[in-house]
């Protein structure tokens, strides 16, 4: 993905006849070398390094003393030797010329708008200093050069940089040196390595994505040499020879539309068009005190923040192709800024590694009640039962949760799973996943000082992350607001009055203020018509369907939206229901009714959910959970959403948070198979990975195009990782080259864990194809799902439960838990029966009741003090278990970010974990509930972590007793001992 980067731009520099405008950054000395003619007739030859540009040709414009300026963007300049170009000019009887160099393509280096006063004779301009020599005479002989090709053909990159060192010499500065593109998918530098006969080298996309060969680096020889796919080969042809040069630029953007909020403006525009395909953007904003500005964007949307107030600013668009060709400009829009607001969003992700970080999973509105006053049960209130047990559905809050923090982090977890917190709109939507407008914050959330900026703010302030969950898939029924909203509505006769009534000017939906005239609905009558509204679209409108509700009452067609009744445009919205849950049309149709299927492969739509979500990031979330991740194809995902994430985190808030940025997909399969029905593309590990050829550079043509070529491959033809396993006993550097951006929950080990051990045994023989299991989101059961597909929460039994926490805390993965868990809430009830029966008897019960009172927690997993209800949930078995796991789990790196092996071990549930890096060096054995031996370790002093026990290897072997039904045993290599108190369990 291209690094964006903002340029300041200069003021017009008139030059003869042309209007130059700065672009570069470079540093300008204070004063200029100057040289004399030696004759008349003179020339000068001018040399300029293009070591620190990414130009693909250069360019002078010149003007001699007293002399007009060549016509823009002047004459070409010609390769002299490695890092140089040079261009020689008659000067006639001139004794120096003034001097620009461009890329041909609007990049233009004038010397911060002063242009450079040159000479005659070899003359030299590098990072803006004036020399004179030639930089290609070498006085003792030739030095050594290498020219290196590299391919991101498989990578997916918009730009590329070399970071090298000749061998025996210095690496450069991160990044390194920008490499040109030549062809399509292909890079060149040339480098100078003066005596050396090779270099060292990694590469990077300028964004925090490396390709360091696995850890190794590169070796690459003087020479020709070409790089990819982790292969270097020595004398090799130019791969660019057979390839006529990409002179052809792409069209110009279209549809740019500018939207102010506050002091920020939102640009999006349609997708352009180039024969070989549009890599990246440039932005230019014009208006304002500081003058032009131009930022790269990898995508569709541009999101503008800390603009002045009050303030139009215009924007214009130009698509650059891989070969570095630059579109026309676009038409421009116009957007002015309001005043800013009194208090801006403002936080920053804890940027930290997700594997440190145990998530609880929490239904936000379901866990603990803080404001009453936001409490809304919508229409179903009465019906559902939930009315005679006071219990509106929206009922938990930002609020709440805030107060029971201390209650998470007491538990031990320094990560927070929330629900979708857009503005939901339907009749059952407390949980959050029928989103109606993406860029609003659902106000049933939110309190008086208790925003959901207050709540991120809050929980970074304790040292805990927020993940929040997001839907790219979906909409609600009735559409998405700013988006597309149904307007052409079914039959309101008498019988339904009392669902929807008249609209009433002024009125807006927000989910939480009732229609002030029947002083009973939220929607505003703005659904349903009594006469047929003009510019219908509906099929059969105002026809009865021929059935009656479960009151009575006619049914008419075009009541309640659909993807077949003609109300959703096919551009935005798909307009089909899945047939096959195994096929392609599970990523094209609607999944359920209240779920309209948005056209993912829609740019419009696209930039829609991309800056709907930036919100979010600027806001300062630490990850997101990505629903129904599956029915948007791999392609889509690769190529627009995830790198407008990596973009937009690195945007606001730096590399090292983007790497960390959490993104964890549902990719649900409820088979007990390595591969889902045997079909790729519906399987959680595919979702890791990157796409490993070219599509279509439609993107509607691309998924399938990639949907067919995957399921031919088969899952024989899968890409393996050995990421997750230890080599013998020896951690190596994972290779993270071919990570698609996603993490996934693991859906095989949720199926297994009726018991502990198939849990474990499934789990291992997918790791293979992950492309890093040890970031598996592992879980029991959820808000959906218990093991095998139950529709009830877990009801296994405490010692199934001890046993399945004891091997989430210590096997590769991140361990997850849903609220409540801890005290076995509402095991074996119906985890979710829709709006017809009360909220109460299932497993999205409110949970409330056991946090009431006071907690303070210390740290994690220690509590400070307690009382009321709270204080007794705290002393259940469960709890102390989890809090012990914690513990131990937070002391032990290797038990947090470690690959394993089960080589040279007996026993059932029993494994190796190592984790090195830098100083750190964390080596454990671990068995869970059985004996284990464990052969072939390394020699030296062990300890367990549960009970303190030491051994000493001295011949590579160390058998441990069976700990027990939930008990497990941690020996670490030179280990601190027992880390915590003896529980009900672990002891």
């Amino acid at each position: 993905m291209r690094r964006t980067r903002t340029r300041l731009l200069g003021r017009p520099l008139a030059v003869g006849a042309a209007v130059v405008t700065l672009l570069g950054l470079l540093t300008v000395p204070s004063t200029t070398a100057t040289a004399t003619s030696d004759a008349a007739g003179a020339t000068a030859t001018v040399f300029y390094s293009t070591t620190t540009k990414n130009w693909d040709r250069y360019h002078l414009h010149y003007a001699p003393d007293g002399g007009p300026w060549t016509t823009v963007p002047g004459v070409e300049m010609e390769a002299a030797c490695t890092g140089w170009v040079k261009r020689t000019v008659d000067l006639g009887t001139a004794e120096g010329l003034r001097a620009t160099f461009t890329d041909g393509s609007g990049t233009w280096d004038n010397n911060s708008g002063r242009d450079y006063a040159l000479g005659t004779g070899d003359i030299t301009v590098k990072d803006g200093v004036v020399a004179h020599s030639d930089p290609c005479a070498a006085p003792d002989g030739e030095g050594n050069s290498a020219t290196v090709y590299y391919s991101t053909r498989t990578l997916g990159w918009t730009t590329a940089n070399i970071h090298y060192r000749p061998a025996g010499g210095a690496w450069t500065t991160v990044p390194g040196i920008g490499m040109r593109p030549v062809c399509t998918g292909w890079w060149k530098q040339d480098l100078d390595l003066g005596a050396a006969t090779s270099l060292t080298a990694a590469f990077n996309n300028g964004n925090g994505v490396w390709d360091n060969n696995g850890g190794a680096d590169y070796t690459i020889p003087a020479g020709v040499s070409t790089v990819a796919d982790s292969k270097v080969t020595r004398d090799a042809d130019d791969p660019c020879a057979g390839q006529a040069p990409d002179t052809q630029a792409p069209t110009a953007p279209t549809g740019v539309t500018a939207h102010a909020d506050g002091v920020s403006v939102v640009l999006t525009w349609e997708p352009a068009d180039d024969d070989t395909g549009v890599t990246a953007y440039q932005v230019t904003r014009k208006g304002g005190t500081k003058g032009d500005v131009v930022s790269d964007v990898g995508s569709t949307v541009f999101s503008d923040t800390g603009l002045e107030e009050n303030t139009a600013y215009t924007y214009t668009v130009r698509a650059v192709d891989a070969a570095g060709n630059v579109s026309p400009a676009s038409a421009s829009a116009t957007a002015t800024t309001g005043t800013k607001p009194s208090t801006p969003a403002s936080g920053k992700p804890l940027g930290t590694d997700p594997r440190k970080d145990p998530i609880y999973f929490v239904l936000t509105a379901r866990f603990h009640d803080g404001d009453p006053a936001n409490n809304r049960g919508g229409s179903q209130h009465e019906k559902s039962g939930n009315a005679a047990n006071d219990d509106p559905m929206f009922r938990g809050d930002f609020k709440g949760l805030v107060e029971k923090l201390d209650y998470i982090k007491a538990l031990g977890f320094s990560a927070v799973w929330i629900t979708p917190v857009v503005l939901n709109r339907s009749d059952y939507d407390y949980h959050g996943y029928h989103g109606w407008d993406f860029y609003k914050v659902d106000p049933r959330l939110e309190s008086a000082g208790a925003s959901y900026q207050d709540l991120i703010d809050a929980a970074h302030a304790k040292g805990m992350k927020i993940y929040q969950d997001v839907v790219y898939n979906h909409s609600s029924r009735w559409g998405a607001k700013g988006l597309f909203t149904p307007t052409v509505h079914g039959v309101r006769d008498a019988q339904w009055s009392w669902y929807y009534d008249e609209k009433q000017p002024g009125f807006e939906y927000d989910g939480l203020t009732v229609e002030p005239k029947s002083g009973k609905s939220y929607y505003n009558g703005d659904l349903w018509s009594t006469a047929e509204p003009s510019g219908n679209t509906c099929v059969n409108w105002g026809v009865p369907t021929g059935g009656r509700s479960p009151e009575g009452y006619t049914l008419y067609n075009c009541q309640w939206p659909s993807p077949t009744s003609g109300m959703f445009p096919k551009a935005l919205y798909h307009q089909c229901w899945i047939g096959n849950w195994e096929g392609e049309d599970s990523r094209s149709c609607w999944l359920h009714e209240d779920l309209a299927d948005f056209n993912t492969e829609n740019a419009q739509v696209q930039n829609y959910l991309i800056g709907a979500y930036n919100k979010y990031i600027d806001m300062g979330v630490d990850g997101f959970r990505v629903d129904t991740a599956v029915h948007i194809p791999r392609t889509t995902w690769n190529r627009r959403f995830l790198p407008a994430i990596q973009e937009r985190v690195t945007q606001r808030h730096g590399a090292e948070a983007a790497k960390n940025f959490f993104v964890f997909g549902e990719v649900a399969a409820f088979v007990n198979d390595k591969w889902n029905r045997g079909s790729v593309n519906h399987s959680a590990q595919f979702y890791t990975w990157k796409e490993r050829k070219e599509y279509s550079a439609d993107d509607e043509k691309a998924a399938l195009e990639m949907y067919d070529y995957e399921q031919q491959q088969g899952t024989g033809n899968q890409p393996t990782s050995t990421n997750a396993f230890l080599d013998g006993n020896t951690y190596h550097a994972p290779d993270h080259s071919r990570f698609s951006g996603m993490n996934v929950i693991d859906m095989r080990m949720h199926m297994n864990f009726g018991d502990a051990s198939n849990a474990f045994h499934n789990g291992k023989d997918s790791d293979d194809s992950y492309h890093d299991a040890t970031y598996n989101v592992v879980y029991v059961d959820s808000h959906d799902y218990g093991p095998n597909k139950s529709s009830e929460r877990y009801t296994g039994g405490t010692d199934a439960w001890a046993e399945n926490m004891s091997l989430m805390w210590t096997f590769r993965g991140i361990p997850t838990l849903y609220y409540g868990s801890e005290i076995e809430f509402q095991k074996g009830k119906k985890i979710d029966c829709g709006p017809s029966c009360p909220l109460a008897t299932t497993g999205r019960a409110y949970y409330g009741a056991h946090l009431a009172g006071e907690v303070k927690a210390s740290g994690f997993s220690q509590v400070e003090s307690a009382s009321g209800a709270v204080a007794t949930t705290l002393q259940q078995p469960l709890v102390k278990h989890v809090q012990r796991l914690n513990q131990i789990r937070r002391a032990v790196p290797a038990l947090q970010s470690g690959q394993y092996s089960t080589a040279g071990i007996s026993g059932d549930m029993a494994f190796k974990r190592r984790y090195t890096s830098g100083g750190t060096d964390s080596f454990a054995l671990v068995t869970v509930s059985g004996g284990a031996t464990f052969t072939g370790i390394p020699n030296g002093t062990y300890r367990d972590a549960v009970t303190g026990d030491t051994r000493t290897v001295t011949d590579g072997t160390l058998t441990v007793a069976a700990p027990g039904k939930g008990n497990l045993r941690v020996y670490v290599l030179d280990g601190p001992g027992k880390i915590g108190a003896d529980g009900p369990y672990l002891k």
